[in-house]
């Protein structure tokens, strides 16, 4: 899947909003991406991680990862597209943990998954998971990359769209500032 059909995608799907929204990460953006309207959808949740399967093909890639809750659907369709299994971590008290009885074996060839990345918080948190399991983590690859410059996670990443969006720290949100009233769409309780 292209750059530029997947952001058909996420226009058609209504899934690229317009606002005052309180991301994850607890910055402040005027745009955010609902990414479960392309994932309720089995066709473009099918095309967007095959895309996102494809990136990594021919990698050797044992074990899919994402987290909660996106990352579930994600992680399992790319899982399915590569042939392996797909596990999710889940945030415990504040910290990402393995549950359900899930295992990353010691040398396991590990593919991190993530839906939206703005900060690289959550991907942060999953690499150093797996690194605990002494994972040999094959890369990174997400459906939308909103960081308006490259994270580097220290190991390969691969973004089916980059789609630089600004936010900030509440303090100087301008947004706040014009008393624009926002909303938390999607917000983990990270």
């Amino acid at each position: 899947m292209k750059s530029s059909e997947l952001l058909k995608v996420l226009e058609e799907t209504g899934a690229i909003l317009n606002g005052h929204f309180l991301l994850t990460s607890g910055r402040h953006s005027d745009r955010y991406i609902e990414k479960f309207r392309v994932l309720e959808n089995p066709d473009s949740l099918d095309k967007v991680t095959q895309a996102m399967a494809d990136e990594y093909r021919n990698s050797n890639v044992e074990l899919v990862f994402g987290a909660a809750i996106g990352g579930i659907l994600i992680a399992g369709g790319v899982g399915r597209h590569l042939g392996v299994k797909h596990i999710f971590s889940e945030r415990v008290d504040g910290e990402m943990v393995l549950r359900r009885g899930f295992e990353i074996p010691e040398g396991t060839r590990l593919l991190i998954v993530e839906d939206v990345i703005t900060t690289g918080g959550s991907v942060f948190e999953l690499i150093k998971l797996a690194q605990k399991h002494k994972a040999d983590i094959v890369g990174v690859v997400n459906l939308v990359e909103r960081a308006l410059e490259k994270i580097d996670f220290g190991v390969s990443s691969k973004a089916l769209l980059h789609l630089p969006s600004v936010s900030w720290d509440a303090e100087n949100c301008p947004l706040c500032k014009s008393n624009t009233p926002m909303t938390q769409r999607g917000r983990t309780g990270k």
